[in-house]
Order: C-alpha cells, then sequence, then structure tokens
C-alpha cells in the first residue's frame, strides 16, 4: 500500500508540475504580445500569490478595482501562474506576473506603489510586507462571522478595510492589544454597487430561490458545507413544485477534501438538468460562472452555509436561510447576525416550502434583518460603499505623502535584492 500510495503522490506531483509549467508558458506569450507596464504609472497594488482555484477572492473586486484606477492606476501583483493565467482571461485589472521575489522586486523598482491591498490570508504575503515606505491593507474578499475573521494575522497589516460596526465589535471580542480606531477603516460593501451578470432566464411567476453551499471544509471547526446534510432533500422539493426555479451555485471546491460531498454535488447539477427537461420553461440554473451579483439580487429567498455568501446576500436586504450545522465540532460565532438568523435545521430541509414562504411573508423577519444590514455594512444606498471605499484610499494616499514628507532625508535608494530568490 506503501509504494501504490508513493506512485500516487508522484503521479499528482508531476501532473502539478506539468500543469504550472504549461501556465508559466501561456502567461508569458499571453503578456509578450501586450503593451509594457508603463514606468512609475501605478500607485495601487493587488497582491494575490493564489492559483485560479481561488479566483473567487479576486473577481468581486474587479468592478471596485476598475472604479478606483480611474483616480489611482491599480495593477495586480500575480504569484501564481495559474492565478495569473485566470486573470488574463478575464475583466480585471491589469497584471504583473511576478512569480519569484526579484522579479516582484524588479517591477516594485519600475512603480510608484503606494498602497497595496490583500484580498487573502495567504501565506506568501509575508513576501510582500518586506518591503516598507508603502501602506499594506487586508480588504479581505468577503464578510462573514468565521474565524477567518478575526485571525491575528490582521496584525501584520498597516490598516484593515473593514465593512461595519459588526466587523469591529467582532475584531475588538478576540484581537489583543490592537488599535481598531487607528488600523481599522469601515467602507461597507462596495461590491455590492457592482452587481455583475445578466439573467439567464426569463422572469416569471416563479418563486426564485438561490442555494449557494460552502465546500466541506479542511476540519470538523469548519464543517460549514451543507451540500450532503441538506443540499439534496431541500433541491428535490423545490424542483417538485414547478413553481420554484432554483439557482444552484456551488462553492468552487466543493468536493476536494470529501470526496462524497463532491458526488452530491454533481447528483444536484444532474438533478437540474434532468429537471430542465421534463418541466419545460423552468429554467433552473447551474451557475459556476465568474460573475456574482445577480442571483443576490434577482432571488426571492437565499439559502446559504455559513460563509461570506450570508453577508454578500445580507448586503442586499432580502430574506435568507441559513444552514445550521450538523458537525457539532463546527464552530458558530453566536454574537452576531448567526445569533438572529433564520435558521435551516437539516430535518426541515425536506420541507423547504414552508420555510421559504415563512420568511418571504413574515414582516417582523423583515424588519430584523434591516436592522441587521445596517449594523454590518452601515449605509447601503447605492454608491455610499464605494465612496468610503474611495476615500479609504484616498486617507491612505495623503498619510503616504506625509510620512514621505517627514521621512523624505532617512530613506535609502530602491534596488534589486541579489539574494531575493533564496525567499521564493
Amino acid at each position: 500500500m506503501g509504494l501504490v500510495s508513493d506512485a500516487r503522490t508522484a503521479a499528482t506531483l508531476l501532473r502539478k508540475a506539468l500543469t504550472g509549467r504549461k501556465a508559466v508558458n501561456d502567461v508569458r506569450r499571453t503578456l509578450a504580445v501586450r503593451p509594457e507596464h508603463p514606468e512609475h504609472h501605478y500607485q495601487v497594488a493587488v497582491y494575490f500569490a493564489d492559483g485560479a482555484v481561488n479566483m473567487y477572492q479576486m473577481r468581486q473586486w474587479y468592478k471596485p478595482l476598475a472604479e478606483l484606477s480611474k483616480i489611482w492606476p491599480v495593477v495586480v501583483l500575480s504569484r501564481s501562474a495559474t492565478g495569473a493565467q485566470a486573470l488574463l482571461a478575464e475583466d480585471a485589472p491589469p497584471v504583473a506576473f511576478v512569480p519569484t521575489v526579484r522579479d516582484l522586486e524588479r517591477f516594485l523598482l519600475t512603480q510608484d506603489i503606494r498602497v497595496v491591498l490583500y484580498v487573502n490570508q495567504n501565506t506568501r504575503n509575508f513576501q510582500m510586507f518586506r518591503y516598507g515606505r508603502r501602506w499594506h491593507v487586508f480588504i479581505n474578499h468577503g464578510e462573514s462571522d468565521k474565524m477567518y475573521m478575526t485571525t491575528n494575522q490582521y496584525k501584520a497589516y498597516d490598516y484593515a478595510f473593514i465593512a461595519g460596526n459588526a466587523a469591529r465589535e467582532r475584531l475588538a471580542r478576540v484581537l489583543w492589544d490592537y488599535d481598531l480606531d487607528r488600523r481599522t477603516i469601515q467602507i461597507g460593501r462596495p461590491q455590492a454597487d457592482h452587481y455583475s451578470g445578466t439573467l439567464p432566464y426569463a422572469p416569471d411567476e416563479r418563486t426564485v430561490v438561490l442555494y449557494a453551499p460552502t465546500w466541506e471544509g479542511d476540519r470538523p471547526s469548519a464543517h460549514y458545507g451543507s451540500v450532503r446534510t441538506h443540499g439534496e432533500a431541500l433541491v428535490t422539493a423545490l424542483l417538485a413544485t414547478k413553481r420554484h426555479r432554483v439557482i444552484y451555485r456551488p462553492h468552487p471546491r466543493s468536493g476536494v477534501v470529501d470526496p462524497e460531498y463532491g458526488a452530491a454535488n454533481q447528483r444536484i447539477i444532474a438533478a437540474l438538468a434532468a429537471a430542465n427537461r421534463t418541466d419545460a420553461g423552468a429554467e433552473h440554473v447551474y451557475d459556476d460562472g465568474p460573475d456574482l451579483g445577480w442571483q443576490l439580487a434577482a432571488a426571492d429567498v437565499a439559502i446559504v452555509d455559513i460563509s461570506a455568501m450570508v453577508y454578500d446576500r445580507l448586503a442586499v436586504s432580502k430574506p435568507l436561510l441559513i444552514t445550521r450545522p450538523v458537525d457539532p465540532a463546527a464552530i458558530v460565532d453566536t454574537h452576531g447576525y448567526l445569533s438572529a438568523c433564520e435558521w435551516l435545521d437539516v430535518s426541515d430541509a425536506p420541507r423547504i416550502l414552508d420555510e421559504t414562504e415563512r420568511v418571504i411573508r413574515d414582516p417582523e423577519a423583515a424588519a430584523r434583518l434591516a436592522e441587521w444590514v445596517t449594523h454590518y455594512f452601515g449605509d447601503t444606498t447605492p454608491g455610499a460603499a464605494t465612496q468610503r471605499f474611495h476615500e479609504a484610499v484616498a486617507h491612505l494616499m495623503a498619510e503616504w505623502d506625509r510620512w514621505h514628507e517627514l521621512h523624505l532625508q532617512d530613506e535609502p535608494e530602491d534596488e534589486v535584492d541579489e539574494e531575493a530568490e533564496l525567499d521564493d
């Protein structure tokens, strides 16, 4: 068995190496026919060290960054070949492919980067932290009450852009000796001002239900995924009515740890396809596209797991149900919205029709929802969050100017670190 396992591991590593090499070649060919980056042009960088599997963390920022770039030019510093490959194929900001630290340093020497934004906590972020004389800012890839949102890694950044009062309270409960007043800036959710995508169906009288579960998780404390426990039962019930339209948007990592979870995901996808063949006009949707927004705005009710999708939907201020994790080891933060949300227990999944009607019709549930929306995101008037995002970056630019003037005589000349390759 050991030899078989070793052989499989070797084959997996070989496949990854070949995929990576092909991606590097593809990226270099693509960049070779594009104009070179103008020197001393970019002032804001988004650092992204992940591959294609985590592109969902970047995509939601494309449009807010496009608006920001009208004021301060933005570039993505992509460290992974598959990530760069995906960015170059999509509507992303300009991309600099900097796979090695030396590549990164050489690019920085040609630019005027003053603010660096981070959408996740990849350990390779620390390779960028080595460069001072610029602000390092955690902007995250969503808002949620998961443990990820209170990691002590926040302290590694100069600043964090947070959504609202809920995030502030969450950090205050967990982080010791962290200066919230100085190091956090509330911006709401600017992504909500730029919902992307178009409806793939013709609206009619059907009740539209978005089911957007997360993946299975890689440890018991993060077992939030509901595909195996709730998903098949609730989708089966909704498909049977011929009065509902299901939009199914599973997490792109579904099944990467648990093959049975992946199998359940495939069965739901197959059930949607079968229902579309037998129910003319149903137009159920299996959604694995890059655009996120139309689903949130179009659904009459959303069913989501404990994940950033809770808060993506919350920002829309429309009815939603949260699946309650079955694993007792799954950590649920009941200080925030999850203390008063509309839970969907596994035993209630087959009765999803009653549950969806309840949250759609109940005025008290609607009033509670509105209060939580304000608590998490502040003013959700269209354009308000985008303005706060721009004001936050403007504040850091002004602070950069102030510090630059203060320490102008003390700053050494930039140079390429000839030992940089050792850090890759």
